[in-house]
Order: structure tokens, then sequence, then C-alpha cells
């Protein structure tokens, strides 16, 4: 019993200790330590670098895996950018999965020291976003690693594959598109609008009389259609990334 409510106490400090960090300004590091300050900014330096700004003291973006300030919880996804620059991404989903989208950073005109990040609308959820859980890593929005994160929780797994399915219908179609559009083009050009009916009696200059094309923009309205099914299939389906996340997160 003893030991029961040290285990209690213990992840009682542990979870009043996050709640305490996400009150306050700071920078947590790849180094797993965290810089307090009252102020976190994010600027250039002399060379043109961007820098963080902790207070006075400077903390190379390198170095660090999030930040925290007024504006927002930011996480550092140069590691999984193919050339390894730094870039943030802001926080959209707190819970036991974390949801990021990326966002670009501007001057603030009016204050000379502060550097904002811009473009922050809220997007819709797709595969161009990361996740974690806690401080962990960041892994990219996709079905294979989002299934094993989720394994734990049916619902979360239901959804995905969900996704998964209208991903591929969206595909199908996609190409379907495409092919119908390439059939279409290929019957007008070798069609060239006109054909060859014998020749006139006057001379050995032939005549033409005009094709039916009907065919021809049949298969483009058709591949059109398809196009804007599996973008909307494709839509439809993203949405259920994000109602994967909340199910779990719910749990």
């Amino acid at each position: 019993m003893k030991k029961l409510f040290l285990i209690v106490m213990a992840c009682y400090a542990l979870n009043a200790r996050s709640q305490e960090n996400e009150s306050r300004n700071f920078l947590y590091l790849y180094s797993d330590s965290t810089i307090y300050a009252q102020k976190v900014r994010l600027r250039p330096d002399v060379m043109g670098s961007w820098t963080l700004r902790a207070d006075s003291r400077r903390v190379s973006t390198q170095k660090v895996k999030f930040f925290n300030n007024e504006d927002g919880f930011y996480a550092n996804t140069r590691k999984l950018n193919f050339l390894g620059e730094v870039s943030f991404a802001e926080r959209i989903i707190d819970g036991k999965i974390n949801l990021y989208q990326e966002v670009t950073y501007n001057p603030i005109p009016y204050e000379i020291d502060y550097y904002r990040f811009s473009d922050r609308r809220r997007q819709a959820v797709d595969t161009r976003m990361f996740y974690n859980k806690g401080l962990s890593d960041l892994k990219k929005v996709s079905y294979k690693n989002l299934s094993k994160d989720m394994a734990d929780n049916q619902e979360s797994l239901d959804l995905l594959k969900s996704y998964r399915k209208s991903r591929t219908t969206g595909t199908i179609m996609y190409v379907a598109a495409g092919a119908s559009i390439i059939a279409s083009a290929i019957t007008l050009l070798s069609g060239s609008g006109l054909k060859q009916n014998g020749f006139t009696p006057y001379g050995h200059m032939p005549n033409y009389e005009t094709t039916n094309d009907t065919g021809s923009f049949v298969l483009m309205g058709l591949g059109a259609g398809l196009g804007l099914g599996g973008y909307l299939i494709q839509s439809s389906g993203s949405r259920k990334i994000e109602r994967a996340v909340e199910a779990y997160n719910r749990r």
C-alpha cells in the first residue's frame, strides 16, 4: 500500500511539473535540459542566422528541440527536413498525441527585437504535418506512424483504416482521370479536327470535312470528373486523421 501511495505521488509530481512548465516561457534543448526565461524571442543575428534569445542569453536554434512563449508552443522540425535546415511547427492540438503545423516567421515592424510567426491560420490536418507524444521526437503524420502509436485505441485505428481506404480510392481515381485526359488529347490530335474525304474533280487538292470529336470531349469531361472526385474523397479522408487523434486524446 505504501509503495502504491509513493507511485501515485510521483506521478502527481511529474504531472504538476509538466503543467508548471507549460505556464512559463522556456527553451527545451535536445540535451533534455530546460532554460526558463521571462522572454523568449526568435530573431536573426548579425550574420542573418536565426537564434533564440532567452532574456539576454542567445541559444542556437540547432540546439533547441521545443520552445514556449506567449505566442504558443513550437517544435523544431530540422531532423525531418531533407537538408537538416531549422524550421518550427506550432502545436495546434495538445493531448496524449500532439499535432503540429509548420509556420513561417516574419519581423514585427513596430517591435524591432521581436519576430513573430505568421500564417497562423489553422489548416486541415494532412500528411505535411507532424506529431509526437509528450516531449518525444517529432514524427511525420502518416498511416504507418500513427497506426503504431495508436495501436491501443481501436476507434482511432478504425478511423485510420478508413483514411487509408479513402487515400487509395482517391489515388486510383487520379490515375483514371489522367488516363482519360491523355486518351482525349490523343484522339483530338490524331483527328486534328478534320478528315480527308476524297479529291475534288478540279484538281488534286483534297477535300476535308469536320470530324465528330464528341468522344474526345466525353473522355475529357470524364477525366475532370474523376480528378474532382479523387480530390474530394482524399480531402474527406484526411479529416479522419484529425478525428483519430481526437478519439485517442479523449481516451
